[in-house]
């Protein structure tokens, strides 16, 4: 027999999904069976597997020592050499600022991404434990593509992550951008438009009018220093869709330098040619945080930044 006390990552979850991280090598009717029949039970009754757990509850495994292990395998993670800066932390979420080429979350099964960066951060503070990996992992609540950097929420607790998580889905955080751009750029804009994802080519195209399967979104910019050639602009992501900012202003003619995506192939050669520039020069620079409750409320209006990496900067000097 086995005795399973939820703790405060494990409570509010469905009893069948945890107990399927707990058993996860098991099928779901193997799961089914074993609650149907009282092999397990929740605070010593039935249970159908749909009751949402709650903190110290008692679930018991009336399953042999054997039938447990051949059904449990633990949970495996990739150690590294955590990069990234840390911008603030509590005991429920961790803010860091991302560098350029990691993922934000794996792709495939093989890649480490910055969630396995977190999860080695974690585990070397003694914050988090490789058994309690089985029930909950630490994730990231927004997501940056691989080469932009940049400000990254993550919860360390459930609370945490469906916080903050909520945040981002109902756009009550305010977040700002900075990048450079090809052109002048002397005023502050609002563009709105559609956007649509190929899946295949993983790319996305800008219209005017919607299209089936298009998405509406809005984009603020605001230039902060401009040339004949090139404008630094401070950008407030409103919606925030699959590459909406690189695209959304490659539309209107003002694409972010060193963009291999939607830039402009000349531009990107220049830099590439001057500066070793590899990828676009967008960075997730500020959030600011609403009016927070409860547990949170020490976050209400907190403003978070993220220095821009040093390479940008060197190249902002030089352009602008």
């Amino acid at each position: 027999m086995k005795i399973i006390t939820v703790d405060k990552n494990e409570a509010g979850q469905r009893l069948d999904k945890l107990l399927l991280k707990q058993l996860n090598k098991a099928p779901k009717s193997f799961i089914y069976k074993m609650l149907r029949k009282k092999n397990i039970t929740l605070n010593g009754k039935k249970a159908d597997g749909s009751e949402k757990t709650q903190l110290n509850d008692e679930i018991k495994l009336f399953l042999s020592e054997e039938t447990i292990e051949n059904f449990s395998e633990s949970f495996r993670t990739t150690i590294v050499e955590y990069d990234f800066t840390v911008v603030y932390e509590d005991s429920n979420i961790l803010v860091v600022n991302k560098p350029a080429g990691l993922l934000s979350q794996k792709a495939v099964k093989d890649d480490v991404s910055l969630v396995e960066h977190i999860i080695s951060y974690l585990l070397s503070k003694g914050e988090i434990n490789i058994e309690e990996l089985q029930t909950f992992k630490p994730g990231v609540c927004n997501r940056l593509d691989r080469n932009t950097s940049g400000l990254v929420v993550a919860g360390k607790t459930l609370q945490g992550l469906q916080t903050m998580s909520e945040l981002f889905r109902e756009r009550t955080l305010d977040k700002f951008y900075l990048c450079i751009v090809k052109g002048t750029i002397k005023e502050f804009q609002k563009i709105t438009g559609y956007l649509k994802k190929d899946e295949k080519t993983n790319k996305v195209s800008i219209t005017d009018m919607y299209l089936q399967g298009s998405e509406p979104i809005q984009t603020e910019y605001q230039p902060i220093r401009y040339n004949d050639k090139y404008t630094l602009l401070k950008v407030k992501l409103i919606t925030g869709k699959t590459h909406q900012i690189r695209a959304h202003l490659s539309s209107i003619g003002h694409p972010i330098a060193g963009d291999g995506k939607y830039g402009n192939k000349m531009l990107n050669a220049e830099l590439r040619k001057e500066f070793g520039l590899e990828h676009q020069l967008l960075h997730a620079y500020q959030l600011i945080f609403p009016q927070m409750y409860s547990e949170f409320e020490d976050l209400s209006g907190k403003e978070l930044i993220a220095k821009v990496p040093d390479y940008f900067q060197n190249i902002q000097n030089t352009l602008l």
